[in-house]
């Protein structure tokens, strides 16, 4: 962050100091011990505001990954060797998603084990992922399909299905780089080819493709996973496979203007700016833009400033600290899914996950573009 270390916040948000970065970064983490203690061998999903108490999945879902993320956050914070284990278990507990049909294997099999520095089953773990999901590419249709594990039509094209699988992808070899950028730029072509952002699209019998209402347009997490896969592309150049122009028209598309008039926490549903927030969204917003700042261009220090104010609001305003009533180190204020009204003002995983990253990065403890 430059040589005072220090993270300089546009919109009146001052300038988050590195001590008040490794003061958050060590709460989320020590939160992180304690949910492991709480959660034992199942997967914490989202927590409740008022008590911190979580609801767990047996096999992880889709945020399966963002929990071992977190763990080998944890490993790599305290260097303690039974932190590491606890991670290096978890991690091996992702196995069975290698052969599920879901294109958010690259949620999880990417971010769980993207930190796993020198775990060699974890590495192996990650290969046969990559091997599975170039695999698992439609030849037609030049992406990884959504794909029928969580039910539902399964040749979608979602925003969720890119980050994370576009790295996974270029792990196998010369032909996974080819599929990781031709299942970045069919999203990209799709869902910003309108003008606005639609973040689900349905492929028919007539071979062309549909727009698809749920998550609705407004949805606050599809311009930022679009966006944190798109910044990934850029950073590796076999992600972009000869078309970064695309790649930055696309980020200067998504990527929010470092000016007061927009909000650095989003509403979850941009048609209801009254309803309820979403940090989650924000947290991911923050490290795509940390990861473009690393790249050389007249707006890198525009999205270093803006990512760095994004983790600032979200310490600020949205964690919670010690000495209170509920557990220190929760991001509050994050919504699974407005629609439904499902966890609409909750603790989430990856949300933890994202801002932990985002602080790991701005405190040294991680190098982002690896991430």
């Amino acid at each position: 962050m430059g040589p005072t270390r220090q993270a300089a916040a546009h919109g009146g948000c001052g300038v988050m100091r590195l001590d008040r970065a490794e003061r958050a970064l060590s709460d989320v983490l020590d939160r992180v011990a304690v949910t492991a203690v709480e959660v034992g061998l199942r997967f914490p999903l989202f927590a409740e505001p008022d008590t911190g108490r979580w609801t767990t999945t047996g096999r992880g879902a889709w945020t399966g990954g963002f929990w071992a993320g977190l763990l080998w956050l944890r490993a790599l914070h305290t260097g303690d060797p039974a932190d590491r284990a606890a991670a290096s278990a978890c991690t091996a507990r992702l196995a069975p998603w290698v052969e599920a049909d879901t294109a958010t294997r690259g949620l999880i099999l990417w971010y769980g084990t993207a930190l796993a520095r020198g775990d060699s089953a974890a590495g192996e773990l990650r290969g046969r992922a990559a091997r599975a999901c170039l695999d698992a590419v439609h030849p037609q249709l030049a992406l990884v399909p959504w794909g029928s594990a969580f039910g539902g039509p399964r040749l979608l094209a979602r925003v969720d299905a890119v980050p994370g699988m576009v790295p996974l992808l270029a792990q196998a070899g010369p032909r996974g780089a080819v599929a990781a950028a031709s299942h970045l730029h069919r999203h990209v072509e799709l869902c910003l080819g309108t003008g606005g952002l639609v973040p689900s699209w349905r492929y028919e019998e007539d071979a062309s493709w549909q727009a698809c209402d749920d998550p609705p347009s407004g949805w606050s997490r599809g311009r930022a996973w679009l966006l944190l896969a798109v910044a990934d592309a850029l950073l590796h150049p076999d992600g972009a496979q000869g078309e970064p122009a695309g790649l930055e028209t696309a980020a200067r598309v998504l990527a929010p203007r470092a000016d007061a008039s927009v909000s650095l926490v989003p509403p979850a549903d941009e048609a209801r700016p009254e309803g309820p927030l979403d940090t989650s969204a924000a947290a991911i917003t923050a490290v795509a833009l940390l990861k473009l700042a690393r790249l050389p261009g007249p707006r890198a220090a525009e999205f270093s400033d803006r990512g760095a104010a994004i983790l600032d609001r979200l310490v600020r305003a949205h964690l919670t600290g010690p000495g209170g009533l509920r557990p220190a180190g929760m991001l509050l204020d994050g919504c699974y899914d407005a629609v439904r009204g499902t966890a609409p003002r909750h603790e989430l995983v990856w949300g933890d996950f994202f801002l932990a990253l985002g602080l790991a990065a701005l405190t040294g403890l991680v190098d982002i573009r690896n991430v």
